[in-house]
């Protein structure tokens, strides 16, 4: 792999099939990714409601920025003035950004697609702004992540055969593009494989996708309006056409523990979703085997912490009580405290998967793991803006 990025499988899947998880380790220009591994994202160069150092103590080594929205806000020439993303938003560990590809779906009402690129109307103001493979690799390069992403066409899994092919072969044809653009030598580029849920179309998408030589393989075009059930035979479908390929697999926008846990399972590495901290600044908060809900009456007594054991600020100092407290006086701490709480639970639920890798007892440990884990809604799992 080019120097940017390294990747390693440590503990490959056992030989007798139970499972495609691997246990991996992803050098990169600001540090090592330890993998299976979750991205927080922070769309507008922050973690809403968190400090860097909150973000580093809940055990993120990887965060994700939005390019559109950096583009649009502040601008990523002016980022690129400041010195740089990592500079801009202090944060000293490896950054991944998306390509605006994201904005193709989250904004439908407000962009025109062709085969060139995208047209978008502003949500900030109502100007249009053009996005093409070459402009969107231009802005990623501006802002220095580690990992920068081919621009792509996602569309909704459920969509109709022929928008789903269309969309694919237009994603091929930025991939090369985008690769063409890249000229960064201290910073990777992931291609993206979509296909929705058609095997056949997966199967021709990872093909090519892998064909070509970028540093990373996205899997794109899930965690939208699809069951897990349906993802998860996507997965079946689409990992088997990538064994054997070193690079690091990456599945967009997928955020709730179970998903997470069924995704590695089926041998993704890394994951990205605002989840966790958008459910947290709704008042629900993730405790093994289930969720809570602060808003709810039963918590204005309740002195016990939100999760015995659990290390982040909020269940080592205050009770579910004090919590329930903030979120109604609606007060700022509530959402730093229970994003804190969320990002702390994910993480360390991901490095429990690490540990069972490593000690080779990920296969009868995996019903324990999904009885600690959390489902939520699947439509609540997109990689959405937080």
């Amino acid at each position: 792999m080019p120097g940017a990025a390294r990747f390693e499988v440590l503990v490959p899947p056992p030989a007798d099939g139970s499972t495609r998880a691997r246990l991996g380790r992803l050098e990169l220009p600001h540090g090592v990714v330890e993998t299976p591994q979750f991205m927080p994202v922070g769309t507008n160069a922050t973690v809403k409601t968190l400090h860097p150092d909150e973000i580093e103590t809940a055990g993120a080594s990887i965060v994700l920025a939005n390019t559109y929205h950096l583009y649009l806000r502040p601008g990523h020439e002016r980022i690129e003035r400041l010195g740089g993303l990592h500079k801009f938003m202090g944060w000293d560990k490896p950054i991944l950004t998306d390509s605006g590809g994201f904005q193709v779906v989250s904004l439908g009402d407000l962009r025109v697609i062709d085969d060139g690129g995208v047209t978008f109307k502003s949500h900030l103001d109502g100007s249009t702004h053009r996005f093409t493979p070459e402009h969107s690799i231009a802005v990623q390069q501006a802002l220095g992540p580690d990992v920068a992403v081919a621009l792509d066409h996602p569309v909704f899994p459920s969509s109709p055969r022929r928008v789903v092919e269309d969309a694919m072969r237009r994603t091929h044809l930025w991939a090369l593009r985008s690769l063409e653009a890249h000229h960064r030598t201290d910073q990777a580029l992931f291609g993206i494989v979509q296909g929705g849920l058609d095997p056949e179309l997966r199967e021709e998408s990872a093909r090519y996708i892998a064909s070509l030589p970028f540093d990373g393989i996205n899997i794109g075009g899930l965690a939208g309006d699809e069951t897990p059930e349906q993802r998860n035979a996507t997965l079946d479908v689409t990992i088997p056409f990538l064994e054997g390929d070193p690079r690091p697999r990456y599945l967009m926008g997928l955020g709730s523990p179970l998903d997470l846990l069924e995704a590695v399972h089926r041998g993704v590495d890394m994951f990205d979703s605002v989840l966790p901290a958008r459910v947290a600044r709704n008042g629900q908060l993730w405790v093994p085997g289930g969720r809570l809900n602060l808003r709810n009456e039963q918590f204005r007594d309740d002195p016990r912490p939100v999760q015995e054991g659990c290390r982040c600020p909020l269940c080592t100092r205050f009770s579910r009580a004090y919590l329930s407290h903030l979120f109604r006086a609606k007060e700022m701490l509530a959402y730093r405290l229970a994003t804190c709480h969320n990002l702390t639970f994910t993480l360390d639920f991901m490095a429990g998967i690490r540990a069972a890798l490593r000690a080779g007892t990920f296969p009868a440990q995996l019903a324990e793991l999904r009885q600690s884990a959390v489902r939520m809604s699947g439509g609540e799992g997109s990689n959405k803006p937080a």
